[in-house]
């Protein structure tokens, strides 16, 4: 099993978003579709068998350096969206997000906590796919408002609720802007497509094997314990498309891939 550590006091990672298929509603400022009932419980029970559990264990051992006697797994399941390639090229009626991932917490009897994240491999099929230290989705996840989801844009390692009128920024590591602020839809579509519409797959920027994505301008100073000057290496260090994405953490936390 391989490890890839998410510290920036250890190495640097770069992990690779799954960009999922969704039904794509009529209008952006709709709600995506929200897994099932049926979807949510399967993506929970993968999340308590024991491969899950010893994923879950991998990571305790090498981010808290423990061994937990007992790991008891959540019972509720947490969506998780990413940020939609069709939205960032502008089509119209797609949804800001696709979902990604269900993840479900982890809790260590010395009481660290952990993320499962269970992905869909097919109609009704959920599989472990990875473990990430903390409890960041949970915790987000609590904040959202009714008929919100939690969106992620895994470039600055954003975390959003989307509404249906907007997108408000929880936190990031790179925020492109105002934390806790309301930006309506259409002018976070404008955002992302000039971050990223010239570096999708498929791009000239991609086959040319180009690196990074375009900020608008150095972000302020940021308080992840990350020196800016880090943060900004990483940005030229980045992202060759939608499906590879640098992932600077906030939390600095680590993930166990399957």
């Amino acid at each position: 099993m391989n490890t890839i550590c998410r510290k920036f006091s250890g190495c640097l990672a770069v992990a690779v978003a799954t960009l999922l298929p969704a039904t794509l509603p009529a209008s952006a400022s709709e709600n995506v579709v929200a897994p099932s009932a049926g979807d949510l419980a399967a993506a929970v029970s993968v999340a308590a068998q024991p491969d899950a559990i010893g994923l879950a264990r991998s990571n305790f051992r090498q981010v808290d350096h423990i061994e937990p006697q007992r790991i008891t797994m959540g019972e509720k399941g947490f969506p998780v969206y990413t940020l939609n390639p069709d939205f960032v090229r502008g089509i119209a009626g797609a949804p800001a997000g696709v979902l990604r991932s269900v993840a479900v917490t982890a809790t260590a009897d010395s009481g660290q906590k952990a993320t499962l994240q269970a992905m869909p491999e097919g109609p009704g099929k959920w599989v472990a796919a990875s473990v990430f230290s903390g409890n960041d989705e949970e915790s987000l996840s609590a904040r959202l408002r009714p008929g919100s989801v939690l969106l992620n844009e895994p470039q600055i390692n954003g975390w959003y609720e989307l509404r249906p009128d907007g997108v408000v920024l929880l936190q990031a590591s790179l925020p492109q802007s105002p934390v806790g602020k309301l930006l309506p839809l259409s002018e976070y579509q404008r955002n992302v497509h000039g971050r990223y519409a010239d570096k999708l797959p498929g791009s000239d920027y991609q086959r040319d094997g180009g690196i990074g994505f375009a900020q608008a301008a150095p972000p302020a100073a940021v308080d992840t314990g990350i020196p800016v000057s880090i943060l900004a290496g990483l940005i030229a260090a980045g992202v060759a498309g939608i499906g590879l994405v640098l992932v600077t953490v906030w939390r600095k936390r680590r993930l166990t891939p399957r």
